[in-house]
């Protein structure tokens, strides 16, 4: 069935460099295979985005688009890299929907669970709602997506917490703004996190 709707997808992403990127994991699994897990997260978003065939897809790079798993990326999906720019989580997902001239769906690359089916379905919920959310289970999200930019949607909120998802539901109804809320989803922070995904998706393992 044909989509009826278009919506930019726009993907969070640090380079794999070990040290840079899933810190949290380094204690478990040492900051090499972090970064090997971070290289495999990375693409594996990029196709989900790339399969959900929704609209444009835009890889927005940390610390910049010139890492060699960025390049290769590029060469095997149509695909545009950005540099993301400083400051904190809200500052980037802002300037990802600033950059758009249509509704826009951002991501991280944590959430292995995440598939084409949900990038539709939340591109279909911005048909009646303002806003759209896939919650974590761990009380962020791992989605949001809205037909305008936000910005009270991401400046003061204490990133990294377990109240990102009801601070920012507090806003939308502050700001009058309609929410679709679909089905929460994992994301991967910690060590119970990688077994998981180990038990879900044996492809990614390490």
């Amino acid at each position: 069935m044909p989509n009826t709707r278009s919506a930019a997808i726009a993907i969070l992403a640090k380079a794999p460099i070990p040290g840079l990127t899933k810190t949290r994991l380094i204690p478990s699994i040492g900051a090499h295979a972090a970064a090997v897990l971070q290289e495999r997260l990375t693409a594996r978003a990029v196709e989900t985005a790339v399969e959900a065939d929704i609209g444009p897809v835009n890889l927005w790079c940390a610390p910049d688009p010139n890492h060699a798993s960025f390049r290769e990326l590029l060469t095997r999906h149509k695909i545009t890299l950005k540099r993301q720019p400083e400051g904190d989580l809200g500052t980037r997902m802002l300037a990802a929907m600033t950059d758009s001239e249509r509704p826009t769906l951002v991501i991280g690359a944590d959430c292995p669970a995440l598939t084409p089916a949900h990038l539709r379905d939340a591109t279909r919920a911005l048909a009646e709602a303002d806003v759209v959310l896939i919650p974590a289970e761990d009380g962020g999200y791992v989605l949001v997506g809205a037909n305008a930019a936000q910005p009270q949607l991401f400046s003061g909120i204490a990133w990294g917490t377990s109240a990102v998802l009801q601070e920012t539901r507090a806003r939308i109804s502050a700001r009058q703004l309609t929410a679709a809320v679909l089905p929460p989803l994992w994301d991967l922070d910690t060590e119970p996190d990688l077994v998981r995904l180990e038990r879900m998706f044996p492809e990614m393992a390490l």
